[in-house]
C-alpha cells in the first residue's frame, strides 16, 4: 500500500491524503465473521457522555479477528488481503486445510496464496506464529502474547513491530515499539514479520469532515472557555492558563502526574521503562 493525493479541486482536497488500498481485496468481508459494530457516541449505560469528543459516524462491520492463533499444525492458505475499518494494520482471510475461515492481522510482504502455519515447527517467515523459545533474535515479530494461551495483547497496530533481544532462563527479553524493554515468558506465541500499512502516519485528513465522518467530534481549548467549563477559562484576551500546571475540565493535574499504580504486577517483568527512555 501507498499514499494517494488528489487533485486540488477545492481547498479540501489540495492537502487530503488517503491510502492506496489497490492491492486489496474488492470483496464484502466475510459473513460469519463479522457483525454490526454497536454505536453508542461515547454514552455510557445510563445515556451519559463517558467519552468526550466522540459522536455519530459511518456504519461499521465488526471483524472477528484471530489473535489467539490456536489452530496448530493446520495449514492455512491466505484468500485475501482486506481493509477494517476498525483498526489501523490490514486483515488477512485465511482458508484453514480443515475448512475453517478465520480472519488473522496481515504483516508486510503476505500474499494472496501463500501459505500459513502456526506451531513449533513452522517456518521463520511473515504471518507465521511460534513460541518465542523459537523465534532467532532480532526478527521482528508482532501481535505477543502476555500469558500463553490467551492470545496476542501488545505490538499490534499499523507498521509496528518488536524485536527479541535475548533469552534469559525462561524469559525472552523483548524490545518494543514504545522503547520499554519487557520479559516475556518462551512458551508465549508471537507472529513473525512486520505489521502491513506502515503509511498509515503520514494520512492527512485535508477537512474536519472526514474526522467527523470517523466519529470524532470537535474539541475545543480549555482557554477558549468560561472559567465555569474549564479551570483554564476566563481572562481577557490571551491571558493564559493563569496557573503553575494544566490541569483536565475536572480539575485534576495533566502535566507530571503519575497515574501508573506504584507496586503493580507486571512491574517485575519490566528491564527499562518506556518512560526513562526520553531522559535518557
Amino acid at each position: 500500500m501507498g499514499i494517494k493525493s488528489r487533485r486540488p479541486h477545492n481547498p479540501s482536497t489540495r492537502h487530503a491524503q488517503s491510502l492506496d488500498f489497490s492491492g486489496l481485496s474488492k470483496k464484502r468481508p466475510e459473513k460469519k465473521l463479522r457483525s454490526i459494530l454497536p454505536k453508542n457516541s461515547g454514552r455510557d449505560s445510563s445515556g451519559k457522555i463517558s467519552i468526550r469528543h466522540q459522536g455519530g459516524r459511518k456504519k461499521r462491520f465488526l471483524r472477528k479477528v484471530d489473535f489467539k492463533r490456536d489452530k496448530k499444525d493446520i495449514p492455512a492458505k491466505v484468500a485475501a488481503l482486506e481493509y477494517d475499518p476498525n483498526r489501523t494494520a490490514n486483515l488477512a482471510l485465511l482458508f484453514y486445510a480443515d475448512g475453517e475461515k478465520r480472519y488473522i492481522l496481515a504483516p508486510v510482504g503476505l500474499k494472496v496464496g501463500q501459505k500459513i502455519l502456526t506451531g513449533e515447527e513452522a517456518e521463520l517467515k511473515p504471518g507465521n506464529s511460534l513460541p518465542l523459545k523459537k523465534i532467532p533474535l532480532g526478527m521482528p515479530i508482532h501481535n505477543i502474547e502476555l500469558r500463553p494461551g490467551k492470545g496476542g495483547q501488545i505490538v499490534r497496530s499499523a507498521g509496528s513491530s518488536a524485536l527479541t533481544q535475548s533469552k534469559e532462563g525462561k524469559y525472552a527479553i523483548i524490545l518494543l515499539p514504545s522503547g520499554e524493554i519487557r520479559k516475556i515468558l518462551l512458551t508465549c506465541y508471537a507472529t513473525l514479520g512486520q505489521l502491513s500499512n506502515p503509511e498509515w502516519r503520514t494520512v492527512s485528513l485535508g477537512k474536519a469532515g472526514r474526522k467527523r465522518h470517523m466519529g470524532v467530534r470537535p474539541s475545543v481549548r480549555g482557554v477558549a472557555m468560561h472559567p465555569g467549563a474549564h479551570p483554564h477559562g476566563g481572562g481577557e484576551g490571551r491571558s493564559g492558563i493563569g496557573m503553575p500546571s494544566p490541569k483536565s475540565p475536572w480539575g485534576k493535574k495533566t502535566l507530571g502526574k503519575k497515574t501508573r499504580r506504584k507496586k503493580k504486577y507486571s512491574d517485575k517483568f519490566i528491564v527499562r521503562d518506556r518512560r526513562k527512555k526520553a531522559r535518557e
